[in-house]
């Protein structure tokens, strides 16, 4: 009796393990690309501000914003807002300025990959 509660426990332990481990979260980024056009070559932004929302009725969900790096590169993680078992994730409006240059775009964020958006500034 002792050992038939023993296997049990035993095989409810490893059982959790194995369920808990499988599953691993990744995270989920959204990489901005900023750019203008100089002829047909696309040249970095450096130093735009780069602001991505959701837009709707109420509160909004996401509004952030960040600065490009020297490549005309930023990065935003979502990994923390994402919940397991979601389907989708959100789709964000993006808005870029620097001095008198501005562009806008959309990036879809799937969860747990990274996702990104190229924007061109005129």
């Amino acid at each position: 009796m002792v050992m038939t509660r023993i296997f049990s426990l035993s095989i409810v332990a490893a059982a959790g393990l194995l369920l808990t481990g499988c599953y691993d979260v990744e995270e989920t980024v959204a990489n901005i690309y900023v750019v203008r056009l100089d002829g047909d070559a696309q040249v970095p932004v450096s130093e735009a501000e780069v602001r991505l929302f959701a837009e709707g009725g109420g509160e909004p969900r996401f509004d952030t914003t960040q600065t490009t790096t020297d490549e005309g590169f930023t990065s935003f993680n979502f990994s923390d807002l994402y919940v397991a078992g979601q389907s989708g994730f959100a789709v964000l409006s993006i808005e870029c300025e620097k001095g008198n240059l501005s562009g806008t775009g959309l990036i879809k964020v799937e969860e747990m990959v990274t996702n990104e958006a190229t924007v061109v500034m005129e």
